[in-house]
């Protein structure tokens, strides 16, 4: 009799176990992004805007910084007297809105960013401190956060900025330390929580040290909510950056902002109304927009709210 050969496999062919299993995850992922459409969208509209402050030097028509004076408060392309060289028009020193915009992103974006990082760092810390230590470490802590929860925003950026300035790194200082308490609440309330379970328990009995059992242990059961709260503290910064700049204590021109774009268009505000106009616009929809991804977020990572 002839001696069958076994069939080869060809290294690149997939086994129809795994393509079963490649479908049916698709098949499972397609009504969970139908479910959650709106942050889907968000999510994608934030990625663009993202990429385009990334690629602002490549992609912005004209220099942001570069001022035309014989150009100065075009109206847009499609109004009597605009320019298609400008779309959005030009502003009071002749600078065109769209290039400004695209950079406002940029700075915008960072600042609000990197301040919801410091104070999720800082509020992450304290709460995980107050949670697990509790007694007189709580109780200093809790005081220090329902003082700063009721100290006037406006008055600790004015006392911080006066006495180091108002560079870049002084509005993230400012906006990062407003940020914390948030933060040290919500992580205090779910370390005293999680601190009850019988695994915590476990951990001390087999002689963890409690720093192995907060880091191991507990911090990574409380970073979705954290996750969630940095989505919303995004769009709270980026609002608050902006009433900085609008009042004149935040980010100086020319470095273009969103806020300080509209504190600049105070003078135009009734007769050039595109100046105004845009600025208020990128920042109503970037915070709708991140505040729709962080429902989204926070629906998803709520077991009552889907199916896994």
């Amino acid at each position: 009799m002839e001696q069958l050969m076994p069939v080869q496999r060809p290294l690149n062919a997939v086994s129809p176990q795994k393509k079963l299993g490649v479908r049916q995850r698709l098949e499972r992922l397609w009504p969970t992004l139908v479910k959650f459409r709106l942050g889907v969208i968000s999510g994608l509209f934030l990625l663009v805007l993202v990429l385009v402050s990334i690629l602002a030097s490549a992609i912005s028509p004209h220099d942001p910084f570069d001022a035309q004076i014989l150009m100065r408060l075009k109206p847009p392309a499609w109004e009597a007297g605009g320019s298609s060289e400008y779309w959005l028009g030009t502003d009071g020193l002749g600078r065109d809105v769209v290039s400004r915009l695209i950079f406002a992103a940029r700075v915008s974006l960072a600042v609000s960013v990197l301040a919801s990082l410091v104070s999720a760092v800082v509020g992450v810390l304290l709460g995980l401190a107050a949670g697990y230590m509790r007694g007189y470490v709580d109780a200093l802590i809790s005081t220090l956060v329902n003082i700063m929860l009721t100290f006037p925003f406006i008055l600790l950026a004015l006392a911080v900025i006066a006495a180091l300035g108002s560079g870049i790194a002084n509005v993230i200082l400012v906006l990062g330390i407003s940020g914390w308490p948030t933060y040290t609440r919500l992580v205090r309330a779910d370390v005293m929580r999680i601190h009850e379970h019988e695994y915590i328990a476990a951990a001390r009995v087999v002689g963890l040290r409690d720093s192995q059992i907060v880091f191991r242990h507990i911090l990574p059961n409380l970073l979705n909510g954290v996750i969630v709260l940095t989505s919303t503290q995004v769009a709270r910064v980026i609002i608050s950056e902006a009433f900085l700049s609008f009042l004149g204590l935040g980010i100086k021109p020319p470095i273009p902002t969103w806020g300080n774009m509209l504190g600049e268009s105070t003078t135009y505000m009734f007769d050039r109304w595109w100046l105004p106009t845009f600025p208020g616009i990128a920042i109503l929809v970037t915070t709708l927009a991140i505040n729709l991804f962080g429902d989204t977020l926070r629906d998803y990572f709520d077991p009552r709210g889907h199916d896994y």
